[in-house]
């Protein structure tokens, strides 16, 4: 059995270390909502930060800070999940090429590759083992959570450092909402579910958590499974699909507690994510929680932070909109996510 015995997160939400859980709220009126992000210089030595990119800060501070909360020195491997990497720096290099000809600056082409990330929390912690980064757009933190299971079963590992981490730049949100991905209006986060208008709200964060093979005092649940399915021929196939996903992890639909929706705001593929989820487990409450930290490729990993925590705690804030009320005691969470109704995650965490 694999088990999440530690949590760090840096999100658009009050999510760092002494925070409550969701609460208070974070309101945010934007085009996208930014991370909250902590004060670096307890995490990152200053001299070494001023080299780093935005990204890179948070991608460090939050496996910091799950180490810290793990109560373990340093991992067996480091696993990250990213959908588009280091976006600030690649819009620096493109920049820069567009302007004159002259000897470019080396560290924005350095930190724009995707392993960076991974790599640089390595160096940080001086963690010489097991290294790798998987970029599978919506699938990126999946298929790390996928590999983390792996080295733990076959004996490579006992406690893997895995996350997902994504950014979000005004430039990249210029661009791509001439594709119909986001907003085209600056919104309020709290008003999301209320507006009708075409792409969804975005949104940034990065979630680290520490996958062990053993269960300790520090451990908030199990990870049970983490599946993929691309481009599904219809919604009865995709609830199909999560019926099975749930029978081969020993579960009937009727066993599942909550389903953390993959609703982001864009009316027409929220009626699809409801219709799968009605169609696959009915009996589940269902909580939306996009509105908090917005929509971006590992989003996955803001809806692992609140189902360890609903499980440990027994306790769903306010702020997280369930409908009907769950039962009182609750065993077993499923998490749905998707891109465009082309990518479709599934994970399931059990108490």
């Amino acid at each position: 059995m694999e088990y999440i015995n530690g949590i760090g997160i840096i999100s658009p939400q009050n999510t760092l270390p002494g925070s409550g859980f969701l609460e208070p709220v974070v309101v945010q009126t934007a085009d996208f909502m930014k991370s909250v992000e902590p004060v670096y210089k307890a995490y990152i030595d200053p001299i070494a930060s001023r080299r780093m990119s935005r990204l890179i800060k948070m991608g460090i501070s939050s496996a910091k800070i799950c180490l810290q909360d793990a109560g373990i020195q340093s991992p067996d491997a480091i696993i990250t999940g990213t959908g588009l990497g280091s976006v600030e720096d690649t819009e620096k290099i493109l920049g820069e090429l567009t302007k004159e000809e002259k000897f470019l600056n080396p560290t924005p082409f350095i930190q724009s590759t995707y392993n960076t990330i991974s790599s640089q929390i390595a160096i940080n912690l001086k963690c010489h083992q097991y290294n790798s980064t998987f970029v599978h757009r919506c699938f990126s933190l999946e298929s790390c959570l996928t590999d983390a299971i792996l080295q733990i079963r076959e004996g490579s590992a006992t406690n893997v450092l895995a996350g997902g981490i994504d950014e979000m730049t005004l430039n990249h949100l210029t661009i791509i909402r001439r594709l119909g991905l986001w907003k085209k209006e600056a919104i309020r986060n709290l008003d999301l579910w209320t507006t009708d208008t075409p792409g969804a709200l975005a949104g940034e964060g990065s979630a680290y958590f520490m996958i062990s093979g053993e269960r300790t005092e520090k451990t908030y649940a199990r990870l049970a499974a983490a599946e993929t399915l691309y481009r599904p021929v219809s919604v009865s196939y995709t609830a199909s699909f999560v019926r099975q996903f749930l029978s081969d992890n020993g579960l009937l639909p009727g066993d599942v507690d909550i389903v953390l929706m993959g609703n982001n705001g864009h009316a027409e593929h929220d009626m699809i994510c409801n219709e799968i989820i009605m169609q696959s487990v009915p009996g589940a409450a269902r909580i939306l929680y996009k509105h908090l930290c917005g929509e971006y490729h590992t989003v996955s990993g803001f809806a692992m932070y609140i189902a360890a925590n609903i499980l440990k705690k027994q306790y769903i804030p306010a702020s997280l909109l369930t409908l009907p009320s769950p039962r009182k005691k609750l065993t077993n969470i499923l998490i749905h996510n998707h891109f465009r109704n082309t990518d479709h995650a599934f994970i399931l965490i059990r108490k």
